[in-house]
């Protein structure tokens, strides 16, 4: 059983750890957060001492972290981590700047700890089927790839003015879905962004409405549709078309009870919030982390992962800006 410290309470920390603490692989044994209120109520909750990062990171007892805590605090704590000899799994991003990154991974690599970065949706049942299909060939070599992500609604604007944009913020998770469907790396990005949903994020400097173009080497092709709003639910929906047909992951409805009448068939909405959506796969993912922790297996996504994922965001965002196509 693997002994883990958790970085950070908050939502996302919060739900890692309830799964933390109901994983028969692991043990929760302390909780730090820069803010105590959310630490301590998690720790009632759970029944886990808060201590501070320093703390957990010396005591040797604990084996592993889960780093939940600002974007900004994510490469330091990973290096700290590493230095102390303790396995990470942190979510993404490993940081908004790709050669801080680069620093952070060279820092990993000379511990030798395990790295995993969360990028969740790897892990989602339908997505994780569908890329399974397409490995074992099922339509033939993958020629396109669409990706649809569109959130409910907009977050606050003070979010979205550190949030590093929403190439790097929310569409990085669909760069790293791409990489993963696509199999391939994509060396050319084409992006266009507009604030369309609300006035004030283009006066922070930021977009609300985007679409990417991802081009390999060999020619194929990934487009990324990306939207802050979306009137009727979270819309995740993922297609790739191949050489002998294609398969499509549709979005998940909160029942699969439809009505039909004169008016046409009418279904239930989609789920509304990622906390539910990803649910499962925030579970399978905590799994496999612990699993190759267990087995020495590598964990994926690595910090590679998280790297090539932000280099296609820096790229989407100059591209975006600039109007012109770039090289990766």
């Amino acid at each position: 059983m693997t002994t883990i410290g958790l970085l950070g309470a908050g939502r996302i920390g919060a739900l890692h750890g309830r799964n933390i603490a109901g994983s028969a692989k692991a043990r929760l044994t302390a909780i730090a957060d820069a803010v105590p209120a959310p630490a301590e109520a998690l720790g009632r909750e759970l029944g886990v001492p808060v201590r501070s990062v320093d703390e957990i990171l010396a005591d040797r007892s604990i084996q592993a972290v889960v780093i939940c805590s600002s974007t900004d605090t994510h490469a330091e704590l990973i290096e700290a981590a590493a230095r102390a000899g303790k396995a990470v799994f942190c979510e993404k991003p490993v940081d908004l700047s790709s050669e801080r990154i680069k620093g952070c991974l060279d820092v990993v690599d000379a511990a030798g700890i395990p790295l995993m970065i969360g990028f969740n949706r790897r892990f989602d049942p339908h997505f994780a089927t569908l890329q399974a299909r397409l490995a074992e060939g099922e339509i033939g070599d993958v020629e396109l790839v669409t990706i649809l992500s569109r959130d409910p609604a907009p977050p606050p604007i003070a979010y979205i003015a550190r949030s590093g944009g929403l190439f790097r913020d929310m569409m990085i998770h669909d760069f790293d879905m791409a990489r993963f469907l696509l199999g391939e790396e994509p060396v050319e990005v084409h992006a266009v962004g507009s604030a369309l949903v609300d006035a004030a994020i283009g006066t922070a400097g930021d977009v609300d409405t985007a679409a990417v173009l991802l081009k390999t080497a060999s020619g194929k092709i990934c487009q990324i549709s990306n939207s802050r709003r979306a009137t009727y639910g979270y819309d995740q929906r993922v297609e790739v078309h191949g050489s002998k047909g294609m398969l499509r992951a549709q979005n998940m409805h909160e029942s699969t009870v439809e009505r039909a009448d004169a008016e046409g068939f009418r279904s239930a909405p989609v789920v509304n919030f990622f906390l539910e959506r990803y649910l499962p796969a925030y579970k399978r993912e905590l799994d496999h982390f612990l699993r190759c922790l267990e087995t020495g297996q590598r964990p994926a996504p690595t910090g590679h992962d998280g790297l090539q994922a932000q280099k296609l965001a820096d790229a989407a965002t100059v591209s975006a800006q600039t109007g012109q196509p770039q090289k990766v």
